[in-house]
Parts: structure tokens; sequence; C-alpha cells
């Protein structure tokens, strides 16, 4: 709690308080290991302690440490309005991304569906902590990556408010020896993505530096025409989705799409469980004296679905051009993000950059 008080004792600068964080971390993390209580604890216990700690004081310091900076709400404003313009004539060919990726009738759509992506970034806001915000984007990353095996992606797309506070926020602010590894790697390209927005041009997109002009202008005379200020639609995009943080239950969503395993690789706990309610799969929670006959039926139909989108998942790794192994290994496993292909990353980045721009 000193340490919370002390935070008002100096200027604000989001670089120095960052600094200042990261030491406190390091310096309580060797204090538990000293400690006599902590002698017993395993690695994982006084890794989960620190994590607590740092949920609990970023919560606390939440106001000071967000997008407090002119500068920082100065930059979420341009990058809002510049996305607001280009929604309007942005198209995936622009992007270069193949037209192989529109394939909206796929099959694994209805095990990953392509909203699913832009639904998880645009949940970053209803968090307070780091460690909650770079979940919210791996989940959206491994989304994409599972639409981009089975080639398909969405229409769809979000303009996440405060793009560039959430990313400082993380980079300052989430403990240093977790943001590694596949979230060193999804962050960093979603941070290229919030820098190609910034700086994008017509040389940036396959499209001829005239019809890129008038294509911004038209956009911005629209907006005229039906009376949205660019400032104010951006504001307003801010404020919806900045909930208050007693949150509804399919928020946990960025928390249940993580196995424990990969919490652990993370690093951290997770406070929320999945909530089943509402869902294809109601009998998650369900006691086996509690299921009647007329539960079998509605069973087998779930277990031969669950099988079906199975079998096929299985079938699309193999149809992969990389074998089924290290198609997996590429995507999901922490330790092997630096074996990802240079293409392989270009193709995220192209989709995420398509899905930011709503």
């Amino acid at each position: 709690m000193d340490f919370i008080v002390s935070f008002t004792f100096y200027a604000e600068n989001s670089e120095n308080d960052g600094a200042r964080f990261q030491d406190f971390l390091l310096a309580m993390e060797a204090t538990i290991r000293d400690h006599p209580l902590w002698a017993s604890a395993s690695e994982e216990e006084i890794d989960c302690a620190v994590e607590g700690l740092e949920k609990y004081v970023m919560t606390k310091l939440f106001s000071r440490t967000f997008g407090s900076s002119p500068e920082d709400a100065r930059i979420d404003r341009e990058i809002s309005e510049k996305v607001l313009l280009l929604q309007n004539f942005l198209r995936p060919e622009h992007l270069d991304i193949p037209a192989v990726f529109n394939n909206e009738a796929s099959w694994l759509n209805d095990l990953f569906p392509p909203q699913l992506a832009e639904k998880e970034l645009l949940k970053i806001n209803a968090f307070r902590a780091p460690r909650e915000k770079l979940v919210c984007i791996l989940n959206c990353c491994r989304v994409i990556n599972n639409l981009l095996l089975n080639a398909s992606i969405s229409e769809d797309r979000a303009n996440p408010p405060k793009l560039h506070s959430n990313l400082k926020f993380i980079q300052l602010y989430r403990r240093q020896a977790k943001l590694v590894s596949e979230a060193a790697y999804y962050f960093t390209n979603l941070v290229s993505v919030k820098t190609f927005i910034i700086d994008l041009d017509a040389k940036s997109l396959s499209i001829g530096e005239a019809e890129f002009q008038e294509s911004m202008q038209a956009a911005r005379l629209a907006r005229k025409r039906t009376g949205i200020e660019l400032s104010h639609a951006s504001d307003e995009i801010a404020a919806s989705a900045f909930p208050p943080i007693r949150m509804p239950n399919d928020v946990k969503l960025a928390d249940s799409l993580l196995t424990m395993d990969e919490m652990a690789a993370l690093g951290g706990l997770t406070d929320a469980k999945p909530s089943t309610s509402g869902s294809n799969y109601p009998y998650m929670e369900v006691e086996p004296g509690e299921l009647t006959v007329r539960d079998v039926e509605k069973l087998l139909t779930l277990y031969k679905d669950v099988v079906k989108k199975y079998t096929n998942l299985c079938e699309a790794v193999k149809r992969s051009s990389l074998s089924p192994s290290k198609k997996l290994r590429d995507v999901c496993d922490v330790e092997c993000v630096e074996a990802v292909s240079t293409y392989e990353a270009s193709r995220l980045r192209r989709y995420l950059i398509y899905m930011a721009i709503s």
C-alpha cells in the first residue's frame, strides 16, 4: 500500500512510472523468496503471488497509469479517426490478402467463428490489469491462426478503442519476465499493426495514390453528410468499449480460452472460471445423478457434433502444406515462436491490420 501511495509523490511520467513498477515487482519477488513463510513454497506458488500483486497494484493505479497523458489521448484519437475513414473502402486485396482467405462457408467457422477474434480484441478495455489485457491479445491472435489454418477470414472488423494506450500500458506494466515467447510474439505483431495504421498511406497498400486520396476524401464527405464528426465518433467508440469493471459472464471468455497449462506458461492466476450458461454444451457442470432419459438424445447429438468437428480438424491439418506436428507447433507451442516463418508472421500481421480497421 505504501508503494501505491508513493506514486502520488512523483509527477506523472509513464516511462518513469513503468520503470518504478518493474523495480517494485523484482524487489517484492526477492522479498517473498527470502521470507520464512514462503520457504517451502514452490516456484509456481511464488510466481502466482507476484502475478496477484501485479494485478492488485495496477488495478489500484489504473486511473494514473492508463492513457493519462494528453499525448496518449491524441494518438488514440488519431488512430480511431483514421480507421473510421479507412473502413469505408479498405478491402482484403488492398493488403494483398489472397482471395482464398475469404472462405466464409468453412466448417471451421462453427468451431472458431471469425467474429470471435474481433470480440476478443474489443474486450481489452474491459480489463484493468496488464496480464488480462495481454490475454485478450493472445486469444485474438490464436483465433486468427486457426482461421488462417483453414483459409477463412471474416468481413467483420474491429476498431479497438484506445489501442495505443492499451499497448503502451501492457509494455510498461506487464511483468517483464512474462512478456516473452508466444505472448511477446503476438504483442509485437499488434504493435506493428498500430504503427502501420499510423503511417498508412497509398504506398502502404496495393492501391494507386490518386484512388487512395479520392477514397479518403469521399469517406470524409460521407461522414459530414451523415452529420458524424470524426472526433466525436471516436470518443463515442472509446466510451462504449469501456464498461464498468463489473463485467457480464461472457467477458470471462478471455480467460476461459486459455488452458491451465497455457496460463502457467503465461504466468499468473485466472480468477474467472469459464461460464457455460447459454452455451451449446449445457451439460458441462451437470452431475451424473441429475441426468434424465430425455437428456440422452441431446447428449448423443452433442457427442456426434464434437466427433465431427474433431475429425474435420484432423483432416484439415493433414491437408496443410506443413506436416501436422510442425503446423501445430508453429501455431500453439509457446517454446517455438522463433521457428514461425516470416511468411506466417506476415500473414498474421496482414489479417490483424485488416481486422483492426473497421
